[in-house]
């Protein structure tokens, strides 16, 4: 059977979330998909562009890896835009002479800036704010500027306007109407926001009507006013909307609406049933939907429809407009009819001046249900109250209970997730409904981690995820299950509690700890867990008497245990730099005890088939030759990984080898959760893959960028951007307070990205304990850091230099010279150890 031939023109994130869906759907061998990019790449977020100037590449904003499509059979076109549709042959054909046949064509082709006609628009520094390339235009006019204005205050203008003030230059907002973000805030809600902006260095100018741009006097241009104002500026950003991309559809004569948009119906099929439009291109009933959400809602019907030749009973009816974000760090969101437009309507406002909120709700005639809200300056309830809207949940008797602060501590009024149905949609990217997330709790997701991998909640623009620990916390309770944080049976405690009590209490040993707040003797659990917390807090060797017995078999031997009973050595070459006269003594030990010797991804060199009675003699000869432990067998600070940087890189602009050096002998002794690796790259071609380690950091032209909570490995995460543009004090005050505030609050061997995404509040919450200090806590997270670095001794040099730790190493040295378990052959001119077959071998024929 032939495969039907899908094509996607437009490779946007609405076009890729088609392709994903054919993809991941059960019909998806019945279709070959061929996608036409007009941009010189594949799919990347627009919803995070800003973040291009906070240190993130083009590839980091990318949708899926590069590659993704060609592994999965999809024939994609770069920098190729379609031209012309060729309705009877059914083809499709670029603007290079490319004609592609198609049984269905998906246009996806998204909408372009609108520039409005002023006089001078078209200068050399006058930019629009939508591609990567505009970003990249944008940036290069930056270096010789000192101001810019961003012409529109809707979403992408204040988008665009951060952008700016990431680039470090003055940024003005110049707004037709008399107030910000005109269509989803009231008057109380713009000038609320208004005022936050503005105290934030961007400054405002309302009610401007633009009629000239002109060269400047001070700077490169003038703009000028209707109400005969001017403004100088250096360059001038349009974000005053947007416009449908339907120049294709125009052209083969498809139906479109009186100001533009291709329409389609409800199975978003266009005038011709075999070419569908999804995204911001498409029209249905008079409306064009520039959110992703919608985008995404319509790319579902349209796969679901073909797929079931119509059959299907999913289809597009229109898609709210509510949104939430972030803007300068603003929070803003806005429901339904925010602006009290519906006839009979009432408002209920609340405004706390002194902190910079503004609240309002607009409710029905007879107050029973909720049409909209403006939430600025605080939005936690967003996701709870744009329930109400969407599923008409009565409200409470007094409806402005759900704004005004409650005076008690209990949750306002009607508040919460059990008022909300089953069939609420909780995420609108992925179409998570309330029902969804119980249905995988009941099936045992008990963690916010868990959930995002069974349903993909919160995982999109990421605005639903206190909504989604709510729902999913309520089932909890609901289902009558306890979720029992005890670390074990002889603690009733967390990983944090006890290391409160540790801390506060002082307490220096185990026993200690199980007199006075357990019971029994301990176990496999909670031993290594107190060790691990005491060597965090106090900092003493692990092989001291009190808390030796506590180690696991890896930091009991102060070696890494491998599968033939042997152990590996692996000394710390901070950075990865290392002498030729360090080189020179790894070389001799390893031929001397005949070790396999490898570099590793980390940029260190590992010693492998060391007998237990062997390690002290030769970690004598290593620490003689300046090596110190490289913690290896810890969880601990591993490795920070470094490119050469600007010392010898013709592309670096910063010293990353240096810095990585001061780090790792920095941190080297933190004991922590679970492992810790760092990276260190010197410019944003990112050679030390730092934003895939727990600490990264990315030199810019203008300081460090630090990212955090990333990870290789079986479940890889991208770390996040969590400040930009640091000094190198800064950089290292920041590091301190998060790796600190991760060793009081993780749970046990959990890693950084891990713990990342538990945390309730996620990044904008780690970014107010450690930059904003919310907690009245970074003194101590400083002072804690500061006794680790104050404290801290090599393990192996203080161990070999005390003959009743060297003890610990002595009953091996009796026993046989050659233990017959442990057999070694010879590959590529090194030893490894043998297989149960080759141990069959004659001793004779191995090493």
């Amino acid at each position: 059977m032939s495969k039907q031939r899908i094509v996607i023109v437009g490779n946007g994130m609405v076009g890729h979330k088609f392709i994903d869906n054919v993809l991941n759907g059960e019909s998806r061998d019945q279709y070959q998909l061929v996608t036409f990019s007009e941009e010189p790449r594949q799919a990347y977020d627009r919803v995070h562009l800003t973040e291009y100037f906070a240190g993130r590449s083009a590839d980091d904003l990318l949708m899926a890896p590069v590659g993704y499509y060609e592994e999965n059979g999809v024939e994609i076109h770069i920098d190729e835009k379609i031209v012309d549709i060729d309705l009877n042959a059914k083809e499709v054909i670029s603007a290079s002479g490319l004609r592609v046949a198609y049984d269905k064509l998906i246009l996806a082709t998204g909408s372009y800036p609108f520039v409005p006609p002023i006089p001078g628009h078209d200068k050399e520094h006058c930019l629009v704010y939508r591609t990567i390339e505009d970003l990249e235009a944008i940036k290069a006019s930056a270096k010789d500027a000192t101001s810019g204005v961003v012409v529109g205050g809707g979403l992408l203008g204040l988008e665009a306007a951060k952008a700016l003030h990431d680039l470090e230059i003055q940024a003005h907002v110049v707004q037709f109407s008399d107030r910000l973000m005109d269509v989803q805030l009231d008057v109380g809600g713009g000038a609320m926001l208004k005022h936050k902006i503005e105290a934030l260095g961007v400054q405002v100018h309302c009610s401007k009507n633009t009629i000239n741009i002109a060269d400047g006097e001070n700077a490169r241009y003038r703009m000028e006013f209707a109400d005969g104002e001017v403004l100088e500026t250096d360059m001038i950003l349009f974000s005053a909307g947007i416009r449908p991309q339907d120049e294709l559809a125009k052209k083969v004569g498809l139906e479109l609406g009186p100001r533009g948009g291709i329409t389609v119906n409800n199975q978003c099929q266009t005038s011709n049933e075999d070419i569908y439009a999804i995204g911001e291109c498409a029209l249905w009933n008079g409306q064009i939907f520039g959110l992703v959400a919608p985008g995404y809602q319509m790319a579902q019907v349209a796969h679901d429809h073909i797929v079931t030749t119509g059959e299907t009973e999913n289809v597009f009816t229109g898609a709210d407009m509510s949104t939430k974000l972030k803007l300068m760090g603003v929070d803003v969101a806005s429901i339904g009819d925010a602006l009290g437009r519906t006839p009979g309507s009432h408002s209920y406002t609340y405004v706390d001046e002194p902190a910079e909120i503004y609240k309002r709700i607009v409710v029905s005639e007879d107050k029973s249900k909720l049409l909209g809200a403006v939430l600025v300056g605080e939005a936690e309830d967003y996701g709870t109250l744009l329930q109400y809207a969407l599923n008409g949940i009565d409200l409470p008797e007094h409806p402005d209970s759900l704004i005004l602060p409650s005076r008690d501590g209990a949750a306002p009024a009607g508040l919460g997730p059990d008022a909300l149905p089953d069939t609420a949609q909780i995420c609108s990217c992925y179409d998570v409904t309330k029902g969804d997330i119980c249905c995988s709790v009941q099936n045992g997701a008990q963690t916010i981690g868990e959930l995002k991998d069974a349903t993909k909640a919160a995982t999109g623009c990421g605005g639903c995820a206190a909504l989604v620990t709510q729902v999913m916390n309520s089932e909890l309770e609901n289902l009558g299950v306890e979720v029992n944080t005890d670390i074990c049976e002889h603690f009733p405690h967390t990983r944090q509690e006890l290391f409160h009590i540790i801390k506060v209490e002082k307490i220096k040993t185990f026993y200690e700890l199980l007199e006075k707040h357990g019971t029994g003797h301990g176990c496999d659990i909670c031993k290594p867990t107190v060790g691990s917390i005491l060597a965090s807090v106090w900092n003493e060797h692990v092989m001291d008497s009190d808390i030796h017995p506590l180690q696991d078999t890896n930091d009991y031997y102060m070696a890494n245990l491998q599968k033939d009973g042997t152990y590996s050595i692996v000394p710390r070459m901070a950075g990865g730099e290392v002498t030729p006269e360090k080189l020179i003594v790894l070389g001799q030990v390893a031929k001397d005890y005949n070790l396999y010797t490898k570099v590793t991804g980390g940029q260190r060199i590992d010693l492998f088939g060391a007998r237990a009675e062997e390690l002290p003699e030769i970690w004598r000869r290593l620490v003689d030759a300046g090596f110190e432990t490289g913690h290896a067998y810890g969880k601990s600070l591993r490795t920070v990984k470094s490119c050469v940087g600007s010392t010898w890189c013709r592309y670096g602009v910063d010293d990353s080898a240096g810095l990585a050096v001061e780090l790792e002998n920095r941190y080297k002794g933190l004991r922590s959760p679970h492992k810790i690796k760092f990276g260190v790259s010197g410019c944003t071609r990112e050679c030390a893959e730092a934003q895939g380690k727990d600490i990264g950091i990315i030199a810019t032209e203008s300081g460090w960028n630090l990212y955090v909570c990333g990870n290789g490995g079986m479940k890889p995460r991208h770390a996040d951007l969590i400040a930009s543009d640091l000094d190198k004090e800064t950089l290292i005050q920041y590091i301190d307070r998060v790796l600190m505030f991760y060793v009081r609050t993780a749970d046990r061997l959990q890693r950084t990205s891990v713990w990342f995404d538990n945390l309730e509040g996620g990044l904008d919450y780690l970014k107010s304990v450690v930059i904003d200090d919310k907690l009245d806590i970074c003194g101590d997270l400083e002072a804690d850091m500061q006794h680790v670095v104050d404290t801290y001794e090599c393990e192996w040099k203080k161990a070999i230099d005390n003959p009743e730790k060297l003890k610990r190493f002595r009953h091996f040295v009796n026993s046989p010279e050659k233990d017959s378990n442990v057999v070694f052959v010879e590959t590529r001119g090194q030893i490894r150890p043998a297989t149960e077959e080759e141990k069959k071998i004659p001793v004779a024929e191995v090493v």
